[in-house]
């Protein structure tokens, strides 16, 4: 059995707790879900009309499109994010302070300010009233912004974290600064940046249901007509939560498995060569 150096393997008794522990967590988890059935029961929120609307064709489309809005917004928000990130973040790495400084500054102040606020302002200064930005656009801008301050960090610190050794190669046969950030560092730091960016990513999903405060189209937005008209404020909750839930774990785990097939690709490929020089020769 092997070993690891931050976790002993456990012996027969731990094991033995750990199923113990498990069947335990289990059965106060299911016993939670039973006593959350019962108590929905007993207040009526299991009536078959309370549900209808969601097994109602045109009610369907409409929560339909509303995800639509929801995944455009949120996937526009995450591209332009990582764009804003590359730029910020390399920026930030910058040897010219009259580069340095301002990315600093640009990512601090974003970093900062709360989402919710970011979508109020460009709502009220470039929507209301026949502005030039429709809300839909207002919440990828602000999502932009704000992702995009994270991952720059998350950028920089992913390129600090490869070895060193791997610059000063680059440098050793010729390399400006620039082709070592994209030809050797960025692409090494990729792999160390993917769980960071699959966690921000459904950040940027869970936070589209912001746009409500805004009118902006998605989720959220649809749910004020149905639990309405409909007077069945928890069954809508639970419904929208859940189409939530799903869409963040498959998003989750495609992301984890083209994590683990790029990191596998890059085991095999991986070669102590740095461009196409060994580079323990060119240190």
């Amino acid at each position: 059995m092997s070993a690891s150096v931050l976790f002993d393997t456990p012996g027969p008794k731990a094991r033995r707790r750990h199923r113990i522990f498990t069947i335990v967590s289990l059965l106060l988890l299911v016993g939670f879900l039973v006593l959350v059935v019962m108590r929905l029961n007993d207040r009526g929120q299991l009536e078959y009309a309370l549900w209808e609307p969601f097994l109602t064709p045109a009610y369907l489309e409409v929560i339909l499109e509303a995800l639509l809005k929801t995944l455009q917004m949120a996937f526009g928000a995450i591209l332009l994010a990582i764009v804003f990130g590359v730029v910020f973040g390399i920026a930030k790495l910058s040897d010219h302070r009259i580069v340095r400084a301002p990315a600093w500054l640009v990512v601090e102040f974003f970093r900062a300010v709360p989402v919710l606020l970011l979508m109020t302002f460009f709502w009220l200064a470039f929507s209301i009233g026949g502005g030039p930005l429709s809300p839909f656009w207002c919440v990828v801008i602000a999502l932009t912004l704000y992702n995009g301050s994270v991952l720059a960090e998350v950028l920089r610190a992913g390129i600090n974290a490869v070895p060193p050794g791997q610059a000063e190669a680059a440098y050793a046969i010729g390399m400006r600064k620039s082709q070592v950030i994209w030809l050797i560092q960025l692409p090494q730091a990729v792999k160390i940046m993917l769980p960071a960016l699959i966690s921000q990513c459904v950040v940027a999903l869970k936070d589209t249901s912001l746009g409500f405060y805004i009118t902006a189209p998605g989720l959220t937005a649809v749910m004020r007509p149905i639990y309405l008209e409909f007077q069945n404020q928890v069954p809508t909750a639970i419904v929208i939560a859940s189409i939530y839930i799903i869409v963040n774990l498959l998003l989750t785990g495609l992301a984890t498995y083209l994590q683990h097939k790029l990191v596998g690709e890059k085991k095999q490929l991986d070669v102590p060569m740095v461009g196409g020089v060994d580079s323990g020769r060119a240190v």
